[in-house]
């Protein structure tokens, strides 16, 4: 059975790593859809996301990284003829923003399920919006993010800080 782990992720965490790594082992395919969320302004490009996670998830043989520049996931779940949406939820808002979404895909399409998966206690407090302030004062990121995520972090800092100048 196909799945697919839509988000925003901006950048991918450890936490997302985690979920996608535990979905492997469960779905036949894990499709990793990066979406655009209106309501967040965006370190990263879709492509560079796409390459970003690819690098992450090589040694995943059943998982691949699409981009999807604007459209409902529902619509997504269509044209990939998947099933199962995974989310991933840390806390109790994480469970009833992640529950309302939900309903509101099973309203668009009965034939569709969520699948929510609990974070690892080791990452439930990492968050992308989280990590990208912490970053951006400075903070250490070690822990939150993957090594070449973090380095692409720094160049996306550099690039910023040399058009200023």
């Amino acid at each position: 059975m196909n799945a697919v782990f839509p988000g925003s992720f901006d950048p991918l965490t450890n936490g997302h790593l985690d979920i996608i790594v535990r979905s492997s082992q469960i779905f036949d395919k894990v499709i990793v859809a990066v979406m655009t969320n209106t309501k967040k302004k965006s370190l990263f490009t879709a492509n560079e996301k796409v390459d970003l996670i690819s690098e992450a998830i090589f040694s995943l043989a059943n998982v691949e990284v699409v981009s999807v520049e604007s459209d409902l996931t529902i619509n997504l779940m269509h044209q990939l003829d998947a099933k199962i949406i995974i989310r991933s939820v840390r806390n109790n808002r994480d469970f009833e923003y992640e529950k309302d979404i939900a309903l509101m895909n099973k309203e668009l399409d009965e034939t569709v399920e969520t699948v929510l998966m609990l974070a690892n206690p080791k990452y439930a407090h990492i968050s992308s919006s989280l990590m990208k302030e912490i970053f951006k004062f400075d903070g250490d990121i070690s822990n939150m993010v993957p090594n070449h995520i973090k380095v692409a972090m720094l160049k996306k800092r550099h690039e910023v800080t040399s058009r200023e100048d």
